[in-house]
């Protein structure tokens, strides 16, 4: 039998919410990817183009330290990895994880919080930041905060 685990960064809590749902949708296991210097608010003001996120952001090769690297990957064939959407993809703090850990012969499914977009080049952008052999597909945006009854219909197509 598969086991699943549900992967998740959250910067303010919204994805968290929606993580939280999944798990229980999937009958999952959670762990939530934290940063080693968490996010303030004046770090995630998009309009200042010196904000923390922003210069992450404008440079690709940014991989924001991670608290820790403890999620037992090898226990798990199906991944469900949520994050906000950034600048139209995923945070490099994403980019942070996939490379922490070796996920060969796994299966990446990606779920996504956004205010106003959609994946846009998010699996081109860490197609790079996994082995050859693991599959990385998008998932879907689940905005304002599912049910469990409607993550477990979705869980069940995957």
């Amino acid at each position: 039998m598969s086991k699943t685990l549900v992967a998740y960064f959250s910067a303010n809590g919204t994805t968290a919410k929606v993580a939280k749902n999944l798990a229980e949708a999937a009958g999952a296991d959670l762990y939530e990817i934290k940063p080693a210097m968490p996010y303030t608010q004046a770090d995630l003001n998009w309009l200042d183009k010196k904000s923390r996120s922003s210069m992450e952001m404008s440079d690709k090769s940014s991989r924001p330290a991670l608290a820790d690297q403890d999620a037992d990957i090898r226990s798990y064939d199906k991944i469900l990895l949520g994050f906000p959407i950034w600048w139209y993809v995923a945070p490099t703090i994403i980019n942070s994880f996939l490379e922490s850990y070796d996920f060969s012969g796994k299966k990446i499914v990606l779920f996504a919080t956004s205010g106003s977009s959609g994946f846009g080049k998010t699996v081109d952008g860490l197609k790079g930041s996994v082995a050859a052999d693991t599959v990385l597909t998008e998932g879907k945006v689940l905005n304002g905060n599912p049910s469990v009854a409607e993550l477990k219909a979705w869980v069940d197509t995957l």
